[in-house]
């Protein structure tokens, strides 16, 4: 009992995340794969019909998971909270973000969902996750794919993900690293902002050509994953290169 209670919570601490999904189908879709595969948390960011009979209709008996279903207006409030971020993408990116197989990526959330909430994006059907939305992410999961025919409907990326998922979460195997806090989403965001700031403020960026540079600074901090003290301390730093107490949330 007390292990299926611990697996129950667990899994609840995992969220699904769609963002501007166009069809409504594929949201029902990936509510009944959700549900196949004892997952609960869908959250959908700015979709373009919602609520919709198309996606009752699609979910096939999910509408209950439908019914709980979060709605959000920007993808920074449905990651409030989340520890950990992974986004689903369908093709290698040229900047460097660290990216995992759909197994590995699976262990590595169920892992972190032992200590906090984390959460797996799935962009637009036709256009995936933007930079914007990649500057979130720990880590990317690619699913392999036939080479010469790797497009995947969204619900089917939802349904092979979600199954390694509950496989994870079935697993003995212990934890083989330590879980630390770390600063959570909407703290990283601030900084990131902060940061932003800061080195226009400096001299240090020129706006118009700051954004590989700011995309290569996400990914150094997202890499390391600071605490909440260790943010405060950065942000002391920025404030101080400032000469004031600026950008502080």
């Amino acid at each position: 009992m007390g292990r299926s209670c611990t697996l129950a919570a667990m899994l609840k601490n995992i969220r699904i995340v769609m963002i501007a999904t166009s069809h409504p189908g594929n949201i029902g879709a990936a509510a009944r794969a959700m549900k196949n595969m004892s997952l609960d948390r869908l959250c959908l960011v700015s979709p373009r019909r919602y609520p919709s009979e198309d996606a009752v209709a699609r979910a096939s008996g999910a509408d209950d998971l439908l019914a709980r279903a979060e709605v959000y207006e920007t993808l920074e409030e449905a990651l409030v909270g989340c520890r950990f971020v992974v986004g689903a993408s369908a093709r290698l990116r040229k900047v460097e973000w660290p990216i995992l197989e759909p197994r590995a990526c699976a262990e590595k959330m169920v892992c972190e969902a032992q200590a906090g909430e984390v959460a797996l994006l799935f962009g637009r059907e036709h256009s995936g996750l933007t930079n914007e939305e990649l500057d979130c992410c720990h880590h990317l999961v690619h699913i392999p794919t036939n080479p010469a025919y790797s497009s995947l409907n969204i619900a089917a990326a939802v349904q092979v993900l979600v199954y390694e998922l509950l496989l994870a979460s079935r697993g003995e195997r212990p934890i083989e690293e330590a879980l630390t806090p770390v600063a959570t989403a909407e703290q990283m965001a601030g900084f990131h902002q902060h940061l932003e700031q800061a080195l226009l403020d400096i001299g240090f960026s020129d706006p118009r050509q700051s954004d590989k540079l700011l995309r290569r600074l996400h990914l150094l901090f997202n890499r390391a994953r600071p605490d909440t003290d260790e943010l405060n301390i950065l942000r002391g730093i920025l404030s101080a290169a400032q000469g004031r107490k600026s950008m502080r949330r």
